[in-house]
């Protein structure tokens, strides 16, 4: 529903105003079914993100979920993932005519299209009052009252949850506007960067350019992580799910990957075969390897025990990222608003009363595979339960 408010001096006494309009959010909302609740959204409408999230078909959750998946202080985690878990999840969505389909493994999918999860979302919450094309600027509190002031009117408000997500997707209408309120109601924030993403690299790797479009499976070591998966060779550098993966772990430094993990070298060295055939990586992949490592494209049969010990550095590539390819092709936000200053129970702020903050403008980010999702809705159904007895 749209209101229309010429003034700032018009004021629409809501209980209950989001900040935000996705998925975390429109949970939220939907959860409050008896309470008076005003969602501002910036752009025309709401789940932009998850619209474009997995492939389009929107990873919500993973049958392997754990407070370990995250990045994050686990104390605070599990309370939320312990009291509405990917089983209550899953649970929910299929008492509303929404059963995902399990891919890759461990990972849940809309079945066709990321539009069934939004559709589902719209549908639970339409009985909220919903502000698109509208801008939060600022958000204030006088005696027990909160005043949200947007770029059109101001709202007021009992309790004000930001859930406005991080600084990911730019073009998507995302912004600093969460860490903003809560810095102005005295929360710290954790440093921020773009996590899940891909990473650029040096001089040394420039070649990984040159093999854009090609892919390999891969283990990448990152600060005492693994990541498994696939790596995708990029004109800017290396992407794919194992770098997304590897990229929220990573500050700077070395990483070290192996390209040919679980791959035997114990008959190698009596192979008729080229090494460019030999290794189970594509042709153009080995060859530029072969390059680098000043080697010669022969036979197994022909490399020398010296040669054996260079190639065997594909176990163990290590190099240093330049960096990462930013937010605008960002996943999630890694780091936010300080957990500690938040209670993990109800998802309020320890600093102000009636101020709660949910999903991932929070110091909370998953890995790769459904996890940020769930974390926005198991965060949501913990403000919910507590907000629903306000």
């Amino acid at each position: 529903m749209h209101y229309v408010c010429s003034s700032y001096n018009t004021f629409m006494n809501e209980q209950i105003v989001i900040i935000g309009g996705g998925v975390s959010a429109l949970m939220l909302a939907s959860l409050l079914p008896g309470k008076s609740v005003t969602v501002v959204e910036k752009n025309a409408a709401p789940g932009a993100k998850i619209l474009v999230s997995g492939g389009g078909k929107c990873n919500i959750t993973n049958a392997l979920m754990d407070a370990d998946f995250f990045v994050a202080d686990k104390s605070f985690v599990e309370p939320s993932l312990k009291a509405f878990d990917e089983k209550d999840l899953l649970q929910w969505l299929k008492r509303r005519g929404l059963e995902p389909v399990i891919r890759k493994g461990s990972q849940y999918f809309c079945k066709e299209s990321s539009r069934e999860l939004l559709s589902l979302l719209q549908k639970e919450s339409r009985k909220q009052h919903f502000l698109y094309n509208e801008t939060v600027l600022s958000v204030s509190k006088r005696e027990t009252h909160f005043y949200v002031k947007t770029d059109k009117r101001m709202l007021t408000a009992d309790a004000v949850v930001v859930a406005s997500g991080g600084l990911s997707f730019p073009r998507l209408g995302a912004s600093g506007i969460g860490y903003e309120i809560a810095e102005k109601f005295g929360h710290s924030i954790v440093r921020t960067a773009p996590a899940l993403v891909g990473f650029t690299v040096q001089k040394e790797q420039f070649f990984f350019k040159e093999l854009s479009g090609a892919s390999a499976d891969v283990l990448i070591k990152v600060n005492g992580q693994r990541c498994r998966g696939s790596l995708l060779f990029a004109h800017k550098g290396i992407s794919g799910p194992a770098v997304l993966d590897a990229s929220l772990y990573w500050e700077r430094g070395k990483i070290e990957i192996d390209f040919l993990p679980g791959f035997s070298w114990k008959n190698v060295c009596k192979s008729p075969k080229q090494l460019s055939s030999l290794l189970p990586l594509p042709k153009r992949v080995t060859k530029a390897f072969l390059l680098q490592l000043k080697l010669q494209d022969k036979t197994g049969s022909k490399i020398t025990d010296n040669e054996l010990l260079v190639l065997k550095g594909l176990n163990h590539y290590r190099f240093a990222p330049a960096g990462t390819f930013g937010y605008s092709r960002a996943e999630v936000t890694r780091g936010g608003v300080d957990t500690s200053e938040v209670d993990s129970r109800t998802m309020m702020s320890k600093k102000v009363e009636g101020l709660f903050f949910t999903g991932e403008v929070l110091d909370v980010t998953g890995r790769l595979g459904g996890y940020n999702f769930q974390w926005a809705f198991s965060s949501a159904v913990s403000c919910a339960r507590f907000l629903g007895h306000l």
